[in-house]
């Protein structure tokens, strides 16, 4: 297939709080062994994506310590790790950032993640309201974003206060780019200051445009300009038949008990502008309004919170939703599949090709033996040597 001008990037997901075959219950769990995101990670820099997703909250393995170790064990695949600004002060976390990225010698990116569930904020000690955990933010990220560029910071604001502070290890980019998702007006004002790449979860096109335009707009009003990234799950199999067959299958053991109380807390818990974007989605978790749009099914967001949204199809349809995205002016697809290590080979093996995504650098070319795997690399058949 000829390749496009502009690949997508792709980047994959670190389960930190667990993997499976199916959703909304026990059966087939993974825990989150470090061995077992060990065989992910080196599979999916192996495989040629980009980067991956590490995520924070309180049933997530800690992030930072996650992506350190991880960062041992890869060559390429930069992490994506998410920080959340209510827990840890912007000096403190700078440090941290600064020290990960040269141990992974410029690998490390980070995600801001603002929080919207109040019991689990409460936990970690945030009790600032929704717009005021985003105005948080906002200072958090001036602070943090000049001590990873070198500066010197003296800063007083309505939630932090600093004096002369200073990174004596400096990062190895300066600074290493900072990531962003958020739905609400304050939240779109916060990536318009201060973020290099806004994240949108999988809605359909005409909303994900409005979002996009809304922050591309406000960055200009501030001389800025800012890229977009798409939080989205894949299912990709070699026919449609098939793709949705195991789009089924993953939420085949959901219970209604259990989609009622995942709704129910997501409902009364967060006050995220986002998750209540998902629910509306899919009607508050009704089973028949799971299609949304073209090849998009909200099934993941029976029981998930957060990204809840899968594509679904052959390559080359999901290839072709994925540029619709594109279109908008997405560049990078942050993605996900149950179970993570096997779905990462299904969509480099299927999707890689269908978006003309160049994996010559993920592995060592050779020959292979005639008949078992066909033809060599230039399509000759093989002789087969004599015994």
């Amino acid at each position: 297939m000829t390749k496009i001008a502009h690949p997508l990037s792709l980047f994959w997901f670190i389960p930190v709080s667990g993997d499976g075959s199916y959703l909304g219950t026990d059966k087939g769990h993974r825990p989150a062994d470090f061995r077992y995101l060990k065989e992910i990670a080196q599979a999916v820099d192996r495989l040629g994506f980009d980067g991956v997703l590490i995520p924070t909250g309180k049933g997530c393995d800690d992030p930072f310590i996650t992506a350190s170790a991880l960062a041992a064990h890869t060559e390429r695949l930069r992490f994506l790790v998410a920080l959340r600004p209510g827990v840890a002060s912007p000096t403190f976390a700078a440090r941290q950032s600064a020290a990960i990225d040269r141990l992974s010698r410029g690998r490390f990116l980070v995600n801001i993640v603002t929080g919207g569930n109040a019991s689990e904020l409460a936990g970690d000690g945030v009790f600032l309201g929704h717009d005021e955990r985003y105005a948080h933010t906002s200072e958090f990220l001036t602070i943090y974003r000049k001590l990873l560029s070198g500066e010197k910071v003296s800063f007083e604001g309505r939630h932090l206060k600093v004096r002369d502070a200073v990174l004596d290890f400096p990062p190895v980019q300066s600074p290493p780019p900072i990531w962003f998702g958020g739905s609400s007006e304050p939240a779109l004002d916060v990536a318009a200051e201060h973020v290099d790449t806004y994240l949108t979860w999988g809605e359909p096109l005409d909303q994900v445009a409005e979002k996009l335009e809304a922050v591309r707009q406000r960055a200009k009003k501030r001389g800025r300009s800012v890229r977009f990234g798409l939080r989205i799950h894949l299912i990709v199999r070699e026919t449609e038949a098939e793709a949705w067959a195991a789009a089924e299958h993953l939420i085949g053991n959901i219970s209604d008990e259990a989609i009622a109380a995942a709704q129910s807390k997501f409902a009364n818990e967060s006050d995220s502008i986002g998750q209540k974007r998902m629910a509306t989605l899919h009607g508050g978790g009704q089973r028949d309004k799971l299609v949304i749009a073209p090849n998009l099914w909200a099934g993941v967001g029976l029981v998930r919170g957060g990204a809840g949204t899968a594509l679904v199809g052959d390559p080359q349809t999901v290839a072709t939703r994925l540029r619709e995205y594109q279109a908008l002016g997405i560049e990078t697809i942050i993605a996900s599949g149950y179970p993570h290590l096997e779905e990462a080979y299904k969509v480099a093996e299927l999707l890689f090709p269908a978006l003309g995504i160049d994996t010559a650098h993920a592995a060592t070319a050779h020959r292979t033996q005639a008949g078992e795997f066909g033809v060599d690399r230039p399509a000759r058949p093989l002789h087969v040597a004599a015994e």
